[in-house]
């Protein structure tokens, strides 16, 4: 084999090993909040989806515990029953939950999701809620 070939050879070994490393290597998860409407008159009454994507399904994202921020002043926390964990089980990836705004503003809702009181991961999204009919935000019609 000539000097050159052997170079070629040693860096492709070296490039596939770093490549299947990485591959090996488990992903994080990230978490997704989306609100429907996102935008709206008040009252009214909002669902939001939080998923967890990407990454392996772990015992360490087995049966978590939401906390969500309406930044209205209230929070709330959500808790599954859940089985024991068991490898190779798919866990729970889409978590659903429904607030209700009464007043105009721009929220900022946060949701944390925890597991055995660690915060693992969290995410925002931004409701905008307009001054709707019997809304003390509202301003009386001008005469």
């Amino acid at each position: 084999m000539r000097p050159g070939a052997v170079a070629v050879v040693s860096v492709l070994a070296v490039v596939a090993a770093g490549w299947l490393g990485a591959e090996n290597k488990p992903k994080k998860p990230h978490l997704d909040l989306r609100a429907t409407p996102r935008m709206a008159f008040s009252p009214v009454n909002v669902m939001f989806t939080a998923e967890l994507q990407g990454g392996e399904d772990s015992e360490d994202y087995h049966c978590p515990e939401l906390e969500y921020e309406w930044d209205d002043g209230g929070k709330s926390v959500q808790e599954a029953d859940c089985p024991p964990f068991e490898p190779g089980t798919q866990i729970q990836r889409r978590f659903t939950n429904e607030h209700e705004f009464r007043r105009a503003g721009i929220y900022n809702v946060k949701v944390t999701m925890r597991r055995a009181n660690r915060s693992l991961l969290a995410a925002t999204v931004r409701v905008t809620v307009r001054a709707g009919l019997g809304d003390p935000t509202r301003e009386p019609p001008q005469e």
